[in-house]
C-alpha cells in the first residue's frame, strides 16, 4: 500500500469509489454522482491549496482523503474540513485511519490550526475513526439533510492542529517539497511511492 498526492488523472478511480456512496447511501449529501470530468476539476481546484491523497494497492486507487475550506470568509483561513472514502474491498483494514493520519500531518505542516469533520448519522465507523484520531465532539446538527425519503442528522467533530497562538500564513501543498512532505509524515504508517510524486 502506498499513499501519494492525487492528480486529475486519478479522477476516474476516485469517481468510481464515490459514486455508490452518493447513489446508495446518505453518507454523502450529494444526490448525483460526479462524473470523471467533474472529479478531475475538483482535484485540480483543491490542489495546491489543500491536500488530496490517494491510496494505491497494486497500482489501483482504493481510497482517498482530502481537505478543503471550512468556510470562505477570511478569518476561517486556518480551518480545514476533511473527508475520507474507501473502496468497499479496502474497508476494515485500517486504511481510513492511515489516510486521515497522513492528511492531518500534511495540514499541520501547512500551518492549519483546526480540522473539522462531519458524518451523517448513524455512522459508528466514521464517528469512531475520528474520535480515535483525537477529534472532539462539537455537536449534532438535527435534520441537516433530506435524502432517500428521510431526514438525517449530522455529527461534527474538531481536532486542534496548532498551538492556539496567533497563526502565521498557511502554506500551499505545492510549497512542501518531497523532503518537507516526508518530514510531515514521519511517524505515520505511510509509504511514499517515490519522492517525485509529491512535487
Amino acid at each position: 500500500m502506498a499513499l501519494r498526492l492525487a492528480t486529475p488523472a486519478d479522477a476516474r478511480d476516485v469517481a468510481a469509489i464515490y459514486a455508490p456512496v452518493v447513489r446508495d447511501t446518505s453518507t454523502s449529501f450529494e444526490t448525483v454522482p460526479p462524473d470523471t470530468a467533474e472529479m478531475a476539476a475538483r482535484i485540480a481546484a483543491t490542489l495546491p491549496c489543500y491536500p488530496w491523497l490517494v491510496a494505491e494497492d497494486g497500482g489501483r486507487v482504493v481510497g482517498y482523503a482530502y481537505a478543503g475550506a471550512h468556510r470562505t470568509r477570511a478569518a476561517y483561513a486556518w480551518a480545514a474540513e476533511t473527508s475520507v472514502y474507501l473502496a468497499p474491498d479496502a474497508q476494515g483494514r485500517g486504511l481510513g485511519r492511515t489516510l486521515m493520519t497522513a492528511l492531518l500531518s500534511v495540514l499541520r505542516a501547512q500551518g492549519f490550526a483546526v480540522a473539522y469533520a462531519g458524518a451523517t448519522l448513524p455512522h459508528d465507523a466514521s464517528v469512531g475513526l475520528h474520535r480515535a484520531l483525537g477529534f472532539a465532539d462539537v455537536g449534532v446538527f438535527p435534520r441537516a439533510g433530506f435524502k432517500h425519503g428521510r431526514w438525517h442528522d449530522t455529527w461534527w467533530g474538531a481536532l486542534d492542529l496548532g498551538s492556539g497562538a496567533a497563526p502565521g500564513a498557511t502554506r500551499p501543498v505545492s510549497d512542501l517539497d518531497a523532503d518537507g512532505l516526508a518530514a510531515a509524515l514521519a511517524g505515520t504508517p505511510v509509504t511514499l511511492r517515490r519522492p517525485g510524486d509529491w512535487t
